[in-house]
Order: C-alpha cells, then sequence, then structure tokens
C-alpha cells in the first residue's frame, strides 16, 4: 500500500477529522499509485491518520474512509459499514424511505444511497468509491434483499474525477416509477428521470413542521416540483392550495400524485415561472395565507454566492408581499455554499425591503437521516424557515 505524508502545516485540520485531503496539502507520496487505490496516509511526522482512495486527476487527492489502522478496505468492510449506517438509521426512526448513506456524514466519501422502501439508488461521485460499485451492490443485497438496485450517476460533478456519467440498473430490471408512503400520505417517484435520484428525502421532516400553520388557509406554494410541500398542506387542512413549477412534467406528476391523495378538489398546479408570476401578482396585490418557496441551488461554486444571494433576497421578498398581515412564509435554501447565519441575514434584508416585519417560527435543517458532522460544512447544507409575516 502506497503511502501519503501531509505538510506540517495542513496536519491539524486533517488530524482533527476532515476526510478531504487536497493535492497542494501533500508533502510527498511513497510508491506507485493508481487513480482509485487505497492508500495510508500520515503527518509529516509519519504518524499514522488514516486510510483512504486516491485520485492524482482530482484537486481532492485523497479521501479518507477510516482512522482505524487496523482496517482492511474489502468487500466486507463495505457491507459492514452499509449495515452500520442502516443501523443508525433504525435508531433514529427510518424505517421505510430515508438516504441510507450520506457521504462523508457516513464515512463514505462521495457516496450517496437513497432508500426508497425495497428499492435502492447509488449515487457514487468519485473515481475512489466508483471502483467498489460491485461491493456496494453486494452489500445492498447481503443487507436488504431488496426488490431493485438503480445508478443515478448522470451528475455533471463526476467529470471533475474523470468519471463519465451515466444512469442504468445495478440489478435485474425493474418499474422505475414506484410509490412511496411519507407522513401518511403517497407519491409518486420516478427513480430514472426524476431529479437527483428521484425524490427530495431531505425535506420529509420539515414538510410536517406546516401542519399547524396550513389549517383553513389559502396555501401558494412555488418552486414545486412533484408537489411534496402542497399536498402536505391539503392533507393537513389548508383551504385551496396552488403550486407552481416552471416545468411541465414536474406539474403532471404534482397534479397525479393530488389525485394519488384525494386532495386534487383543493390543491392544483400549474406551468408558471415563479419569479416573472410573484413578481405580477405582488403588483396585482394578491394575498395568501402562506406561501411556501422551494427554490433549486442557485449557485455550485463559491464565484456566484452574491449572485445566489440576491436570488434568494429577491424570491424572498416577492413571497413576503404575497403573505397577507400575520400569515406565513415558508422558505427553504439548499445551496451548501450559503451557510445558515447568511441565509438568515438574506431573509433579514428581503423583509426590510418587503417593509415586512417578521418573527421566527422554526428554522431547521435537512430530515436527520441526513446526518450533520461539525466541521464538515457540505453537510450542512439545507436550512428551512418558518417565519410570520407581520
Amino acid at each position: 500500500m502506497s503511502t501519503v505524508y501531509l505538510k506540517r502545516k495542513i496536519t491539524p485540520r486533517v488530524v482533527n477529522g476532515h476526510p478531504w485531503v487536497f493535492a497542494n496539502e501533500v508533502e510527498k507520496i511513497e510508491g506507485e499509485v493508481q487513480a482509485g487505490d487505497i492508500v495510508e496516509l500520515y503527518t509529516h511526522d509519519k504518524k499514522f491518520v488514516g486510510k483512504g482512495y486516491i485520485n492524482p486527476k482530482s484537486q481532492i487527492l485523497v479521501r479518507l474512509l477510516t482512522r482505524n489502522k487496523a482496517d482492511i478496505i474489502n468487500d466486507d468492510y463495505f457491507t459492514e459499514r452499509i449495515r452500520q449506517c442502516w443501523e443508525y438509521r433504525k435508531k433514529i426512526g427510518y424505517t421505510e424511505n430515508c438516504r441510507l448513506v450520506f457521504g462523508e456524514a457516513d464515512s463514505l466519501p462521495q457516496l450517496i444511497i437513497d432508500k426508497f422502501n425495497d428499492y435502492f439508488v447509488i449515487q457514487t461521485l468519485a473515481l475512489g468509491i466508483d471502483v467498489w460499485k460491485p461491493a456496494l451492490v453486494k452489500a445492498i443485497n447481503t443487507v436488504f434483499q431488496p426488490k431493485g438496485i438503480y445508478e443515478r450517476n448522470d451528475v455533471p460533478v463526476r467529470e471533475l474525477e474523470g468519471l463519465s456519467q451515466q444512469k442504468g440498473f445495478l440489478s435485474a430490471p425493474f418499474d422505475t416509477n414506484i410509490v412511496i408512503n411519507e407522513n401518511g400520505l403517497r407519491f409518486h417517484v420516478d427513480i430514472e428521470n426524476g431529479q437527483k435520484t428521484g425524490y427530495f428525502l431531505d425535506q420529509q421532516d420539515n414538510r410536517r413542521a406546516i401542519r399547524h400553520i396550513v389549517k383553513d388557509a389559502e396555501v401558494l406554494g412555488a418552486f414545486t416540483y412533484t408537489g411534496t410541500f402542497e399536498i402536505h398542506a391539503a392533507h393537513y387542512g389548508a383551504k385551496s392550495v396552488l403550486g407552481l413549477d416552471i416545468s411541465a412534467n414536474a406539474v403532471t406528476q404534482a397534479n397525479r400524485n393530488a389525485e394519488l391523495n384525494g386532495v386534487q378538489d383543493r390543491c392544483r398546479f400549474e406551468t408558471a415561472n415563479a419569479f416573472d408570476v410573484l413578481k405580477q401578482w405582488g403588483k396585482e396585490g394578491r394575498q395568501y395565507d402562506v406561501v411556501m418557496l422551494d427554490p433549486p441551488a442557485f449557485t455550485k461554486s463559491r464565484e456566484t454566492i452574491q449572485k445566489a444571494i440576491t436570488g434568494y433576497k429577491e424570491i424572498n421578498l416577492r413571497g413576503m408581499k404575497l403573505v397577507r398581515p400575520g400569515g406565513f412564509l415558508v422558505t427553504s435554501s439548499c445551496t451548501n455554499l450559503v451557510h445558515p447565519e447568511l441565509f438568515l441575514q438574506t431573509i433579514d434584508m428581503a423583509a426590510k425591503d418587503a417593509r415586512r416585519r417578521i418573527r421566527q417560527v422554526t428554522f431547521q435543517a435537512q430530515a436527520s437521516d441526513h446526518p450533520i458532522i461539525w466541521g464538515m460544512e457540505n453537510t450542512n447544507y439545507l436550512k428551512f424557515l418558518i417565519v410570520q409575516v407581520l
């Protein structure tokens, strides 16, 4: 096994728990390495740090898997890690649908596995974990006996690792249009063509948080995707719910979800550009008891953070103007580069510009099956806020 030595000044960050080692943080490498190999990592003074996979083509040269020198990285290692991930999810109450593996937060860097009842979706976003894909499939089959496994590696970030984008079955073929249960409701999930892995599990806890504020309310939702927040609102007793999304396919699936749950009489979805519509309706003086905003990530790079902040401020300002005095704004951001404090500052700026006072009802992160590791900012990415707009 080849050995990687850290530069002296970099040692504390990695020794204190961060699993990434950048190429410019390495003093030297002893031995020949191939992309995807398992290597041992040491401090500049030859103290063992951990074992991980290396990729000379990536800016992140080494991603650590374990800090236990006795661990042998083989098929059995990954089976045991998957088993541990499952035991943890069960202990915190996620037994049907969950993010089974959340990358670095589960000491499996750049691996995502979502569990939709008896179906599993895998993303291997770095070369080092991609080479273990057969072992991961074997582990899922050993621990779960699933009905199907699907690969959703159609994501551009793989290209930074020298990997191609691809998707397809990792098991016998199956119908990739499935139905899952969440909070007493049912939702269609398109594993093959839906966004990300087909469904946003990270908001499943937050969708319950609206249950009191939407009762007997007129509700507007923007960036609805397949309508999960809006259908929860109807289920929790909203008088009427209108959802907007720019994707006609998403709107079609959202209306199907409304019918699936028997709320189509009070909950409907329309294809529209939310940015334009909210601005126009604000000028027209339309108002709702609850406005819900769940936009996509506005940036994926540090260079465009300011642009993202401007976008979040504008969309929340428009949302607030549509809320009746005493009503509620429900708003989210999934941009991990916009940290929680900055997101709250942005909402505060939007309120001032809208000339509305707000008071916080709740501020939450992603569902607990997506664990947050202190010191790893990318694990604390989702911001979910409910405020009363006065």
